[in-house]
């Protein structure tokens, strides 16, 4: 399995240089399975969102990436939930951090826009300010 870079994932998302989409869509097409760790997304939803696309377009890149039948992001699951999140208004980094935090207890920040969106969103683990 080979892992790739936020850049070949814009590049066959976005389409704005053609020749590194070409090899990008070769990539996430051909023979070998392809993967990426949860960080190449949290810079890949920078890099949509810095290129002007909304949310919902965002989202609907991420699922279409994940849905590819020889892509499989690493921390799927962890993914998966930071995406919802995400869909829900919660920044994706905060999402992401989150999400990784599944299995703790609780998650203690001083974000208060972070603490009222993951209450409202009734994410976990629970996150409060200390």
């Amino acid at each position: 399995m080979i892992a790739l870079d936020t850049n070949i994932l814009a590049r066959y998302l976005l389409n704005d240089s053609p020749a590194q989409a070409d090899i990008a869509e070769k990539l996430l097409h051909g023979t070998e399975p392809c993967t990426a760790p949860i960080t190449v997304f949290l810079e890949l939803v920078w890099v949509l969102e810095s290129c002007d696309c909304e949310r919902v377009e965002v989202a609907k890149s991420i699922r279409l990436l994940c849905g590819l039948e020889n892509f499989k992001p690493q921390n799927l699951d962890a993914l998966a939930y930071a995406l919802h999140w995400y869909e829900g208004g919660m920044d994706f980094g905060d999402a992401v951090h989150l999400a990784m935090s599944a299995k703790e207890t609780g998650f203690k920040t001083f974000d208060k826009a972070f603490v009222k969106t993951a209450k409202t969103l009734a994410a976990y683990p629970d996150v409060q300010i200390p």
